[in-house]
């Protein structure tokens, strides 16, 4: 198990999110058209080649015929949960997705629907299972008043009826949603978890918590695409949701290859 990051990497966070909002789209492709229309007039070919890449990215990234494949990359590594393997567990960890900073109907700040999500399949699985919930998810950003794990406590448990037994509150991405958990759980002798998070996000968590010495149990849920031909968004058009679908998969592939080279 790896050490938890200490804050000389306070830093680093930070600079992380603003590569990943330089690459990411919209930003990514607007910034790569651009730089090519600034360069058109001394380096005409380039200038071009810039602005074209950076207009069929931003195309691509909308299309799905182009975003289902990458995201079909994610979501089928990992099939649903079943009852076998969830009886195999000893409890069951939820990742937060964010929270929702103006929300006056719920006295000023509430999690957003991604967690939602995440909390609402979380606590079927808890209900089925018996078996005890931690969530883990910190205050990424200085101005956010509230931790996260303590607005996804108040939801299972004032909205959903299920008991919150741990709060992991200090996280700020996924690796140290793994690291944070793994050092209350693992020195109570709780190994096997099933992890609940997107299908999407599933394979990069998988690889944070094992590394972080869990056996995980994946239970993925909000799929963005249907994994069968029935399901299939290569036959729809585009629209935000489609434009959601493409730069979340290009988040998560990018998380995946940060991993490598940070081993």
């Amino acid at each position: 198990m790896r050490e938890p990051p200490g804050p000389r990497l306070f830093r680093m966070f930070y600079l992380k999110k603003l590569v990943s909002a330089l690459i990411l789209p919209p930003l990514g492709p607007l910034l790569l058209i651009a730089a090519g229309l600034l360069l058109l007039r001394r380096h005409p070919r380039t200038g071009k080649t810039l602005s074209w890449v950076g207009l069929l990215s931003a195309l691509l990234l909308v299309t799905p015929l182009s975003v289902a494949p990458l995201v079909r990359g994610l979501e089928g590594r990992y099939a649903p949960l079943d009852e076998v393997t969830l009886r195999q567990a000893e409890a069951i960890i939820i990742l937060g997705g964010g929270v929702r900073s103006y929300a006056p109907e719920f006295d000023g700040m509430t999690i957003n629907r991604l967690t939602l999500e995440r909390l609402r399949y979380g606590a079927r699985l808890a209900r089925h299972s018996g078996l005890p919930v931690m969530v883990s998810g910190g205050s990424p950003q200085p101005s956010q008043k509230k931790p996260e794990a303590d607005l996804m406590k108040a939801a299972l448990e004032d909205d959903f009826r299920i008991p919150v037994k741990w709060t992991e509150s200090r996280s700020r991405d996924t690796r140290e949603n793994a690291d944070f958990c793994a050092a209350v759980l693992l020195p109570a002798g709780i190994r096997r978890i099933v992890l609940v998070t997107h299908a999407a996000h599933m394979p990069r968590s998988v690889e944070a918590f094992e590394h972080a010495g869990f056996e995980v149990m994946p239970a993925p849920t909000a799929y963005l695409t249907g994994l069968a031909s029935s399901d299939d968004m290569s036959i729809e058009m585009p629209s935000m949701n489609t434009a959601y679908a493409g730069w979340y998969a290009v988040h998560e592939w990018l998380g995946l290859l940060a991993y490598r080279f940070s081993r």
